[in-house]
């Protein structure tokens, strides 16, 4: 009798480590395992990811990716699970979340570990800075202090950029946008190097966004995409599905209108930031191309 339950305790185990082998690299699977999904966003990269506080997101990606999980995974509830510029990719590696909504650039370091959904924003890496600074272009930040977040590529693109030769400047790092945008509006830094969509959403959020401005040339343009587990074709089969449909009707110009060119929550202020005429294209013909492929022509 021992012998039999052994034997059948065993062979449950197997079937268990097998149906978790299988759903390691199977989201459909695993959600309908689970009977939820989870989505990792941001609490601070507005307007395509933010928290209003009691764990409600929203946001351009929230939002889209709300209406992709509804079509895939219709009726399934989606718990939510902040993440940072630090620990979004070893969660979507690990399966902490099944889909990474934020402001993740799609280049090729990272696709070696993740996989993207077809591009839906375009970024521009520039700086932000108060009015009074005095600060126009990449030489004047010699001798200064410069502010990005932690787990992000904006001062590593900075100093690799031709026009950053021969510049001497002094980093500081904030643990999340929000942070690092504090450091540059309480003078602890007199410049903060991000993607030109969050500083823009930032700034219109503040105190007195007429105090702050983006100057400087661009740093280096890049492809913002919804972050998938690596090897899951199905799953992003059915997400790049939806992106291509909702480029294709104007949904996707819709959700950009507005979040990008309409007052947003919480205190209804707009971003201004009309279509780019990369994204424009983008939309025209879709694709997943990495960051090196756009800076590289």
């Amino acid at each position: 009798m021992k012998k039999v339950l052994l034997a059948a305790t065993l062979a449950a185990a197997t079937v268990t480590t097998g149906t978790a082998f299988a759903q390691a690299n199977d989201t459909i699977a695993k959600v309908k395992a689970a009977n939820k999904v989870v989505m990792g966003t941001r609490e601070s990269s507005a307007p395509l990811a933010y928290t209003l506080g009691n764990n409600q997101f929203t946001g351009y990606h929230v939002e889209l990716c709300q209406r992709i999980l509804k079509s895939v995974f219709p009726n399934t509830p989606v718990e939510y699970v902040a993440v940072t510029s630090a620990n979004r990719i070893p969660l979507v590696q690990n399966g902490t979340v099944d889909i990474e909504c934020g402001s993740t650039t799609n280049n090729e370091a990272r696709q070696k570990d993740v996989a993207f959904a077809l591009t839906t924003y375009v970024t521009e890496v520039r700086t932000a800075v108060k009015n009074n600074s005095g600060i126009k272009s990449v030489a004047d930040l010699n001798g200064k202090t410069v502010a990005t977040t932690t787990g992000t590529t904006s001062v590593a693109l900075l100093r690799k950029n031709k026009r950053a030769q021969g510049i001497q400047f002094k980093e500081v790092y904030g643990k999340d946008h929000a942070d690092s945008f504090l450091l540059m509006e309480s003078g602890r830094a007199d410049a903060f190097v991000m993607d030109d969509n969050i500083l823009a959403g930032l700034i219109a959020g503040s105190k007195n966004p007429k105090d702050f401005a983006i100057v400087g040339e661009t740093l280096n343009v890049e492809p913002i995409a919804i972050m998938l587990r690596k090897d899951d074709p199905k799953f992003k089969q059915a997400v790049d599905d939806y992106i291509r449909k909702a480029m294709k009707d104007g949904e996707i110009k819709a959700l950009y209108d507005k979040w990008f060119m309409k007052p947003i929550p919480p205190k209804n202020t707009s971003v201004n930031l009309p279509m780019g005429k990369i994204l424009t294209e983008l939309v025209a013909n879709p694709n997943d191309k990495p960051a090196e492929a756009f800076n590289n022509q």
